[in-house]
């Protein structure tokens, strides 16, 4: 009798059209080689021969760093999952999963945010009883604990409503604020009905973090405000454990009788002569406290801000996992980080549709996607340091084990497992858990579980995993940006893929981790670029070839050829052609603000002149700066050097451009015009991308626009800058 074929839980395709695509990359290639020989064979035999290879510096940077992307597109891979199959075969054998969501300031975010994603894991299509989610508060406030307090006890109610209507999404406030009562009565009853008991609760949450204190009759009513007191702040506390919801107690029932997930709240405790290391000690203690109350094999880490906008996606999940034929490889399932509050046309380029559509599928060619610290499950032995071997070809090894005891025994037991000395002389940081000494501690994890023999797969369905928040003012993009960089800076030159990865992960995944971890050289070729032609064309000095010239040829390809191609992967990823606009513009933005100031901040901390500090991107908008962001309009608002950089910039190239316009039009030196043909047209680009700063230093009156003191400190630099004889 012949054998069927075991049919798998997931497939790969490989991206079509390669051939097209590597026919493109290999004539830029050699256009950019052809410019380097123009650089190379062209230097002024006196005068700027500075400024010459300041220019052809930035040019080899730029040609290195473009090899860099295009690795992540030389072999993208999509992959797609059965889960009919996995409920079909596994139904009754699913694992535990451990749903980690971490918050770390109710101030900047807020704690109707934060349960609402904590409501929204609870109520996954998955059995309850073999869910747990954990919250941990690095705040340590009573106000956060209260308001998980209150979703423990709304969940009752909102997880059956929204098992019985199929609800999507699963966060209370998104779905009650974009959608209307059904049609027929008893779904209009019950939405009725629920959405008043979670308008009742948002807002006696929301009171008690106005008035920045519990209401005194709810803290007699539950055991665990017990834990704060006087003596308690968020720098300095004892670990706080409480299980609210305990879902081996047959009590813990939801409003139809069926079980309810475990729900913990956890503030890890803190001592000021103790590092925490920010969020990556967050989701070590949570390894170690989970382990003791419910030890899924599964773990989830997400943000608090980011809540489950498909409820399917952890069974999406474990058709990795679970796979019977390659399952037993896989230590994470990264899905993207997508966001549901972006602008029309994306204003400051946060929706990084070609990053997540491209290059982390390129990624995924090499079976190496990033872990980007949110919307990833891991298994729970990868995460835990351990390396890659044949006893994992038993794919069902490590998918059991609940712990034993009552919720008081169990809070006891994990406590010490959260204390500031569980961690001392242990690898922690270090071989186990998530890695510290490094903003961009994600990354170096993920990478770092690659090294040791594991490997990861990326998800992108349709119906995006998770929604988020992300930020709407251009100085809350810079500074977010600012510290990726730098933690990736700090990569780099600490944990290199090159050097880490050497023949432990393939060479196409090194240089695709490099992308990233290089962003900040950018900053000073890219000044470069912004600056030094713009001042040569006001001093009339040409640092590219007449038009006339064969060697314009190549600048002319490079230029159109990437710009076209980077075009076209915008619009196949369904951008608009001004959200493409706004990406160039915040290209420029980020490289000449965030990134030029992370690399200073880094060469101080490596020389030990200042710490590496964990900046948080607040959540919270004021509703002025939301109406501006819906309408499109650039929102600065405030002083910042980031700021002072970018308008003086702007006006430099504005100055340069006024002065050789002037220049044309008085008939001076008409003739050298085909030589510096091409600096003019890079000088009235940027003008162009740059006129939301023009409108924020001169013409716009509201709260948003650019302080006088940026106006006057950027346009007297501009005008020194010019003065500055470049002969």
């Amino acid at each position: 009798m012949e054998r069927v074929a075991y049919a798998p839980l997931f497939e790969t395709k490989e991206a079509k059209g390669r051939i097209a695509f590597k026919i493109y990359a290999i004539s830029v290639f050699v256009g950019v080689c052809m410019i380097w020989m123009y650089r190379a064979t062209h230097v002024p035999k006196e005068g700027l021969r500075w400024v010459w290879f300041c220019m052809f510096g930035a040019e080899i940077w730029f040609g290195i760093y473009w090899i860099f992307t295009q690795s992540a597109r030389w072999r993208p891979v999509y992959r797609s999952t059965f889960k009919e199959r996995l409920s079909h075969r596994y139904e009754d054998e699913l694992p535990g999963v451990d749903i980690f969501v971490c918050t770390a300031d109710p101030t900047i975010e807020p704690p109707t945010l934060v349960i609402n994603t904590v409501l929204s894991v609870m109520a996954y299509d998955y059995p309850p009883e073999k869910l747990s989610i954990y919250l941990s508060d690095d705040g340590g406030s009573d106000l956060t604990f209260y308001a998980l307090l209150e979703a423990s006890r709304f969940s009752k109610h909102w997880i059956p409503f929204c098992k019985k209507f199929k609800v999507e999404p699963r966060s209370p406030a998104i779905y009650f604020a974009t959608t209307s009562e059904a049609h027929d009565t008893q779904r209009t009853n019950e939405w009725l009905s629920t959405k008043k008991l979670y308008e009742e609760m948002a807002n006696r949450i929301d009171i008690a973090v106005k008035l920045g204190r519990v209401p005194r009759e709810i803290r007699a009513d539950h055991k665990g405000f017990g834990e704060w007191h006087s003596a308690v702040n968020s720098r300095n506390h004892q670990t706080i454990l409480q299980i609210l919801i305990d879902g081996g107690d047959t009590n813990a029932v939801d409003t139809e009788g069926s079980a309810l997930p475990t729900l913990v709240y956890m503030a890890r405790e803190k001592r000021p002569q103790h590092l925490h290391n920010f969020k990556a000690g967050a989701l070590n203690a949570l390894i170690r406290v989970s382990s003791i109350i419910s030890n899924g094999p599964i773990i989830l880490t997400v943000d608090c801000d980011m809540y489950s906008n498909n409820a399917e996606s952890l069974r999406d999940a474990l058709c990795f996992f679970m796979d019977e034929e390659k399952g037993h490889e896989i230590a994470y399932v990264q899905f993207p980080q997508s966001f549901d509050n972006l602008s029309k046309n994306d204003i400051y380029a946060n929706s990084y549709k070609v990053v997540q559509g491209v290059e982390f599928h390129g990624m995924d060619g090499y079976e190496g996607s990033p872990y980007i610290g949110t919307g990833c499950f891991f298994r729970r032995e990868s995460l835990c340091g351990k390396k890659y071997g044949e006893e994992y070809k038993d794919w069902k090894k490590g998918m059991e084990g609940r712990a034993k005891g009552s919720g008081m025994e169990l809070e006891e037991r994990a406590k010490g497992h959260a204390s500031c000395t569980c961690e001392e002389n242990t690898q922690w940081g270090k071989e186990m858990g998530v890695k510290y000494g490094c903003p961009a501690e994600d990354v170096i994890t993920g990478m770092a579980i690659q090294c040791r023999g594991w490997k990861s797969m990326y998800l992108n369905p349709r119906r995006k995993a998770f929604l988020g928040v992300a930020p709407t003012t251009l100085l809350q993009s810079l500074v977010q940006h600012k510290r990726w960089a730098e933690g990736h800076l700090q990569i780099f030159t600490k944990h290199c893929s090159f050097v880490k990865g050497n023949g432990k992960i393939k060479l196409g995944l090194q240089m695709s981790y490099a992308i990233y971890n290089a962003w900040a050289f950018n900053a000073f070729p890219t000044l470069c670029y912004v600056a030094v032609p713009s001042l040569a064309l006001l001093s009339g000095i040409s640092l590219f070839p007449k038009i006339s010239s064969p060697w314009f040829a190549p600048f002319a390809y490079v230029t159109i050829a990437k710009h076209t191609y980077s075009l076209v992967e915008a619009l196949w990823m369904e951008e608009t052609v001004e959200s493409w606009w706004n990406e160039q513009r915040m290209w420029l933005y980020k490289r000449t603000s965030s990134y030029f100031f992370s690399t200073i901040d880094a060469a101080l901390q490596l020389s030990g002149l200042a710490k590496s500090a964990f900046v948080i991107t607040a959540k919270a908008t004021d509703d002025e700066v939301a109406k501006r962001y819906d309408q499109e309009i650039m929102e600065f608002g405030s002083t910042s050097p980031m700021f002072t950089v970018l308008a003086t910039l702007a006006m430099v190239n504005l100055l340069c451009l006024v002065g050789e316009i002037k220049r044309v039009v008085m008939g001076d030196e008409v003739e050298e015009m085909e030589a510096l043909a091409w600096q003019f047209v890079l000088c009235g680009v940027l003008v162009i991308i740059n006129w939301p700063i023009y409108q924020g230093l001169f013409l716009r009156k509201d709260m948003g626009r650019l302080p006088t003191s940026v106006a006057f400190i950027s346009t007297g630099f501009a005008m020194l800058a010019c003065l500055i004889p470049m002969h």
